[in-house]
């Protein structure tokens, strides 16, 4: 490298300078220079770097936006799952969590806990390595979430090295947070979208997902968007006793932490705080939807254990929703795809929340019955959760006589069978399983992006192929003829080729995936995803017995007989044979087999054994990862026929390149 060594040390001392200063206004939101000084710092060192370009770093203040933009984000694991949290409403189910903690831990006394306001972003996951930011991702299914490193890359409040001033940073890092947009950036954002003529985003939260989720992160940079860390996944080189302690370190190492943080002595002081924070949430230039309370003392944490779903440690004591008056103009039945069939109310249309409803679940009969809910009724809507939106209870004092009481029909209104109800059960169901609605719906959950993400079937489409009769179940999927989508409103020749290779391409997936599709009752993401890891195969899994599935952990009895009892029903295991048959594989191995374990890909230059994206699978089939550009974490370049930049820049870093028949070598598992 031809740099003055003067000019070296310049840049270093301006980056550790925009570093400090970062940390002052998005950690601390303490400033101890102007805009115009902090600009000056920043316009020097980037005219140093482009007069100097060999001495660009990633990790330099500068490479906010500088990635190309991607066709698709890569799948990227885990390591430790990204659970859910359990909510809670009232003060009694608050106390029932503490009280369920003491028993578990067998003791009397008081539980120290850290309280965090619950944001209402998107979740992420940061890793670090020996300080430097080098992957993000999303949430996802908690398992498996999307690569949105340069996006994330992007946000000023993410730190792209780590400070260690006062405290020495780790070797690896994962750290947990959430993405937001601050309420009046997100005002802004809405003006200008109206002003360009695009549909103004519903709200904050649908904005930042929206505005991470962005293919060019050109885009995502003039998104303006803000995070706060709270959480880990793994860490090496560092440890904690108190979640109280890993907040306080977070802010050292220059991550945003959120200073509503408090640490408390017992349950009644978290619930005390819990309204304090919901007095002061209409002030907070950021939506928060709850409180988090959490056992503070890891220790604990990890003697409390998870769940299927969610850690026992943990807890999102949720806020009283937005609540609105209307009235009920009906009340229909809506039938699901395991056939329960639910009171729906439709009502006049009203806002909740900031959205629009016009419809919300009244559950079932007997719950209908307990509130006196009636035709005609003026009531109060809440969206549950500020998501779902529901009945809270009728006015009753404003009834007038005309009103009429709900009754049950008896038969299914789309098919005409007879309902059932089985004794223990509040739900009725249609028992026909070619009825429209549940044959539509059972097939639009297969095909579903946490399911076998078949790109291009939406349910509309899933309607028309049922509604033509070219399909009846969901195995003749994969027998759809180019001609039979060219005989549906909406398909040309491109856009069937493209459904036809989406379907092709579904063909190969994992067991979590297709257990989550077929559509056992009580048997979603994550629960697929724990059998899956417990069997290893379908065919064990098959011939479980209902003990089998109880003795796993986080299985309990309700959802071990569901699944028992769904695997003996001789209709489902001809489902999944004639699925076999049309050439479904499932990645049965175990993944220390895999030959590409945790080895990384990047692929140049033209292939003459593969298609781009056949080779693309092959390598994740084995437990391979593939790359869009070249890093110093990457493994391998394999270089095809006519190789452009990536070549260049893999000798440039030292990064081993293949030829392609090398590349079927590895691939042999022999």
């Amino acid at each position: 490298m031809n740099v003055p060594e003067e000019v070296l040390e310049r840049i270093q001392k301006l980056r550790d300078e925009i570093n400090y200063h970062n940390y002052r206004y998005y950690v601390l939101d303490s400033p101890v220079i102007s805009d115009e000084d902090y600009d000056a710092l920043v316009n020097e060192l980037k005219a140093l770097e482009e007069k100097y370009p060999e001495t660009i770093t990633p990790d330099s203040p500068t490479q906010r936006v500088g990635a190309p933009p991607s066709e698709k984000f890569r799948t990227v694991p885990h390591h430790v799952p990204m659970l859910s949290l359990d909510d809670a409403f009232s003060p009694e189910e608050v106390r029932e969590f503490d009280a369920r903690i003491k028993r578990f831990l067998g003791s009397e006394e008081d539980i120290e806990y850290t309280l965090e306001p619950k944001m209402d972003g998107l979740a992420v996951e940061l890793v670090y390595e020996k300080g430097i930011f080098t992957l993000g991702s999303t949430r996802g299914d908690g398992f498996n979430g999307e690569d949105v490193t340069n996006n994330l890359r992007t946000i000023p409040s993410i730190p792209l090295k780590l400070l260690s001033r006062n405290e020495p940073v780790p070797e690896l890092l994962e750290a947990r947070g959430e993405v937001y947009m601050e309420k009046r950036a997100f005002e802004k954002l809405n003006q200008e979208r109206k002003k360009q003529g695009l549909p103004p985003f519903a709200n904050p939260r649908n904005a930042a997902a929206g505005s991470l989720r962005q293919l060019d992160p050109k885009v995502t940079a003039s998104r303006p968007l803000q995070i706060f860390l709270y959480g880990v996944g793994r860490i090496t080189g560092r440890s904690f006793n108190t979640q109280w302690e890993l907040l306080h370190t977070f802010k050292n190492w220059g991550l945003r932490v959120n200073p509503l943080i408090k640490k408390v002595m017992g349950i009644e002081k978290a619930i005390s705080y819990h309204q304090r924070l919901a007095e002061l949430r209409p002030s907070l230039d950021y939506e928060i939807d709850g409180m988090v309370i959490k056992v503070n003392d890891l220790s604990l944490q990890e003697k409390l254990g998870a769940k299927a779903k969610s850690p026992r440690w943990a807890l999102a004591y949720k806020f009283e929703a937005a609540q609105s008056i209307t009235r009920i103009k009906d009340i229909i039945l809506s039938v699901g795809r395991t056939g329960a069939v639910t009171p729906v109310a439709v009502m006049e249309p009203v806002k909740v929340g900031g959205v629009t409803v016009s419809r919300a679940t009244l559950h079932n009969e007997d719950e209908i019955r307990r509130r006196d809910i009636r035709i005609g009724d003026w009531v109060i809507v809440r969206r549950a959760g500020d998501v779902i939106p529901e009945v809270v209870r009728p006015l009753k004092e404003r009834r007038t006589g005309q009103e009429k009481p709900f009754v049950m029909p008896q038969y299914c209104p789309v098919c005409g069978s007879r309902l059932v109800r089985k004794d223990g059960e509040a739900i009725w169901r249609c028992p026909n399983p070619d009825c429209f609605p549940r044959l539509a719906k059972r097939i639009a959950h297969f095909v579903s992006k946490g399911a076998m993400d078949i790109e291009g079937l939406g349910p509309k489409v899933v309607e028309q192929l049922i509604t033509a009769g070219i399909i009846r179940d969901i195995p003749d999927l994969y027998y759809i003829k180019k001609e039979d989508l060219l005989s549906l409103e909406g398909f040309a020749e491109k856009s069937a080729e493209n459904l036809l290779a989406a379907l092709e391409n579904s063909k190969h997936t994992t067991l979590a995936r297709f257990l989550f599709a077929i559509g056992i009752r009580h048997v979603g993401e994550v629960t697929a995803q724990v059998l899956a890891e417990h069997f290893k195969s379908l065919d064990r899994l098959m011939n479980a017995s209902r003990q089998d599935l109880e003795a796993i952990e986080g299985i309990g009895p309700e959802v071990a007989g569901s699944i028992a009892q769904w695997f003996s029903d001789e209709k489902n295991r001809t489902l999944i044979k004639r699925l076999m048959e049309a050439g479904i594989v499932i990645e049965g191995q175990k993944q220390e087999e895999l030959p590409l374990k945790g080895k990384s890909f990047v692929f140049t230059g033209s292939l003459s054994h593969f298609k781009r994206e056949e080779a693309k699978k092959l390598v994740t089939a084995l437990g391979g990862q593939v790359q869009s550009t070249v890093g110093k974490r990457t493994d391998f370049v394999v270089v095809g026929e006519n190789p452009g930049s990536k070549l260049e820049k893999a000798r440039k870093l030292g990064v081993k390149t293949i030829t392609e028949e090398e590349f079927l070598e590895l691939t042999r598992q022999d």
